[in-house]
């Protein structure tokens, strides 16, 4: 490979690896109110509302408060497994197991904390107050496709799933659902977020377990009592939690709300401005690189 080529492939890998920053930082920062794209490239697009099912009174609820599980992209009880080059923005822990498995191939941003038993305190805390709240719930059963939720406590007394569409959940406040037995999402669905709702204040507790089909797109906290599935191509923006049982991902991605540090801190907005500086700068720097070879060539 003469030398010209060289250093053609390396601004190339430079470029890729760059806007491939971007992108992460991006995401994490706020999720596209039109959809999100899978890690395979696959867009779950926004869903025009069929169903308005919203409560009819004035309902606000706090925040679930998640102590020391916050910052985590996956933390399960017994074991985390991975199988294929998934990426995590965030932490990831079992506890009280020990097992994780599959870390590489896959990556995550923050750190992995073994027989973690306080976040796990913690996260079932978190269960019991989303599973305890009881102010203006909600009825929902079988299929949310198609509906179109505002901020509220939504209540399941069996299972729920996301099927074959989007729900739309719009307007800034707390989404909680109570779900008594399994949360299915699958192959493609999703949420869609609008009107200022965010991924951090979403929470689906989840009385067995949740499973998030393959290229499916998922906003919020997931916080199972059994165990979390994430299929091939999956994408979570939020906290993947399980309390007794596996954490399983094949191939996805989990962008933890707010996102972390290396450390697990929670990034305030002057570091995303930094994040932000940074990704710019060298998008800038490598442009005059590109601009000096042309110039080069042409001389």
């Amino acid at each position: 490979m003469t030398l010209e080529r060289k250093r053609a492939a390396s601004i190339v890998v430079a470029v890729v690896v760059t806007f491939a920053t971007m992108f992460v930082a991006i995401s994490a920062i706020a999720h596209s109110t039109q959809g999100s794209a899978t890690s395979s490239g696959t867009a779950v697009l926004s869903a025009s509302p069929v169903v308005t099912d919203a409560p009819a009174i004035p309902c606000g609820q706090t925040t679930v408060a998640l102590g020391l599980a916050s910052g985590y992209a996956a933390l399960s009880g017994t074991t985390l497994t991975n199988t294929g080059p998934s990426v995590l923005i965030g932490n990831i822990g079992v506890g009280p197991g020990s097992a994780v498995v599959g870390f590489p191939p896959g990556t995550y941003s923050g750190t992995k904390d073994i027989a973690d038993t306080g976040a796990e305190a913690d996260l079932t805390t978190a269960y019991n107050d989303a599973a305890g709240r009881s102010n203006c719930p909600i009825s929902e059963a079988g299929n949310l496709q198609g509906m179109t939720l505002t901020p509220g406590l939504y209540k399941s007394t069996s299972t729920l799933e996301i099927s074959s569409g989007t729900v739309t959940l719009s307007g800034v406040g707390v989404f909680i659902f109570q779900i008594a037995s399994g949360l299915t999402v699958t192959s493609g669905a999703g949420v869609v977020l609008s009107g200022g709702a965010q991924a951090s204040d979403i929470f689906w507790q989840v009385g067995s377990s949740a499973t998030i089909g393959t290229t499916a797109t998922m906003d919020g906290t997931i916080m199972a009592y059994a165990s979390v599935t994430l299929d091939t191509g999956a994408h979570l923006n939020g906290q993947a939690l399980a309390r007794t049982g596996d954490v399983t991902l094949v191939d996805d991605t989990i962008v933890a709300s707010g996102g972390v540090t290396s450390g697990g801190t929670p990034l305030s907005p002057l570091d995303w401005v930094v994040v932000g500086a940074v990704v710019a700068g060298g998008v800038a720097a490598l442009a005059a690189v590109v601009m000096k070879g042309r110039a080069k060539s042409h001389a």
